[in-house]
């Protein structure tokens, strides 16, 4: 089992940022791969961001060039940077962590950007 908690959302103004992070517990060591996706009301949940254990990352084409995400090593949190915000990036945003046998989920943290 691996357990996920997010921290760091908020509001913010349109063109400010915010940094996620993304702490795992258990066995985080069967983890092959984390990421950040999102949803917004009324909307299905979509990719935002992944990252692999060997550095490889993928980003929506709606974020590339303004979020950035991390991962120091195996035992460290997954972050995203995200620059340069958009009202359109509101929207509650989850951790996720995939291993061979199963996908894990954080519980959410909200993200809104006003206008």
């Amino acid at each position: 089992q691996v357990q996920l908690v997010e921290s760091g959302g908020g509001l913010v103004q349109a063109g400010g940022s915010l940094r996620l992070s993304c702490a795992a517990s258990g066995l985080i060591f069967s983890i092959n791969a984390m990421g950040w996706y999102r949803q917004a009301p009324g909307k299905q949940r979509e990719l935002v961001a992944t990252i692999t254990n060997a550095g490889s990352r993928n980003y929506a084409d709606s974020v590339k060039g303004r979020f950035t995400i991390s991962r120091d090593n195996l035992k460290s949190p997954v972050s995203l940077q995200m620059n340069s915000l958009k009202p359109e990036d509101t929207a509650v945003y989850y951790c996720n962590a995939l291993t061979v046998r199963s996908e894990y989920w954080g519980q959410g943290t909200q993200v809104t950007v006003s206008s």
